[in-house]
């Protein structure tokens, strides 16, 4: 059965072996419950299979390519014919998974972003080995005073340890994106800030972010009824710009901004 990547999916099937093998050895999967997002023709789901893993659950967005798996893997994997934007990690299993996904690349910081919000003090994965365009996962594991560093960064490692893995070039892929990929591999962050609401802090990166060559004194007046008071209790300098405050810095402010609404 072939199948042709879909480009309203954002498929790029990954075909590299050097490089499947490199990204299923980022983690133990041995004896692990397995989740791959986006596991299009199964070509990394053949290498995690190699690896004795204990159960593997795919989820397929694509009817065509769900028929491909069940035909290919039969009741070797279980299959999740959704989207994944809609559904409820926690439901998938009793256990932590260790996740893989050669994310599409049109919902990539959707998906990120909705995982990092719903995350509780109980995480629902060990690691997640998930794979971005270079531009994305640049913002991803950006340090604070780069052009790159920004909302993303800040919200990834809210609750993330974030390390990358490999460049992956266009010619691993069929058919080839026009840019290179990225691997990253993330891990849960056990004592990550407390904020009453992730929404807050989507809301106050935005503010700032937004007019990122200005001055921090514009946003903090924004946000702030007595901005003087709050930039003197962090001992901000508001001539500074919004990429040169560490990511607790916002964590603070969004602390502030709850604990002066509440």
């Amino acid at each position: 059965m072939y199948i042709k990547a879909k480009k309203s999916l954002g498929q790029n099937f990954l075909i590299d072996r050097n490089i499947l093998e490199q990204i299923v050895d980022t983690v133990d999967v041995a004896n692990k419950e397995i989740l791959e997002i986006g596991p299009g023709s199964g070509n990394l789901t053949t290498y995690i299979l190699k690896k004795n893993p204990k159960k593997i659950h795919v989820i397929e967005k694509d009817n065509d390519l769900a028929l491909l798996l069940k035909e290919k893997f039969n009741n070797e994997i279980h299959i999740i014919n959704d989207d994944v934007l809609k559904i409820s990690e926690n439901d998938i299993s009793d256990e932590k998974l260790t996740v893989f996904g050669n994310l599409p690349y049109n919902i990539s910081t959707e998906i990120l972003s909705k995982w990092i919000i719903n995350l509780s003090k109980n995480f629902w994965f060990e690691n997640l080995v998930l794979m971005f365009q270079k531009e994305v996962a640049d913002r991803i594991v950006a340090q604070c005073n780069t052009s790159k560093y920004g909302r993303l960064s800040i919200l990834s490692n809210w609750k993330l340890n974030i390390k990358k893995i490999i460049d992956i070039k266009p010619e691993s892929f069929s058919p080839r994106p026009k840019i290179d990929s990225s691997l990253l591999l993330f891990t849960p962050r056990l004592n990550f800030f407390e904020i009453d609401s992730a929404k807050n802090l989507e809301m106050i990166t935005r503010i700032f972010f937004s007019q990122r060559r200005k001055m921090l004194k514009k946003p903090f007046n924004q946000i702030f009824k007595d901005s003087k008071k709050v930039s003197e209790k962090f001992d901000i300098d508001l001539n500074l710009r919004p990429q040169n405050l560490e990511p607790d810095v916002y964590f603070n402010l969004v602390k502030e901004y709850e604990s002066l609404r509440g």
